[in-house]
């Protein structure tokens, strides 16, 4: 729901400024991470989120934490 997620973010310049289906959650560019410094991130793509960790592992400089929840809740 987009009362809990603010905002998703994808590389793919064809999904940015688009939205989730249903959900209605913008899809955004990578530099708004830097922007708003958020204290989570969530990893839906839970099967590679080693890659995605090392891809944004500047979230560390604020003290910045990954989750994911499949197969189970997990702060990385």
């Amino acid at each position: 729901k987009n009362d809990l997620i603010d905002f998703v973010v994808d590389a793919n310049p064809h999904k940015q400024n688009k939205f989730l289906p249903g959900s209605h959650i913008p899809i955004l560019d990578e530099k708004i991470i830097r922007q708003r410094e958020p204290e989570f991130i969530i990893i839906l793509p839970w099967n590679i989120h080693d890659e995605i960790k090392n891809q944004l592992s500047y979230i560390s400089n604020w003290g910045g934490e990954f989750v994911i929840f499949i197969p189970k809740l997990k702060i990385l």
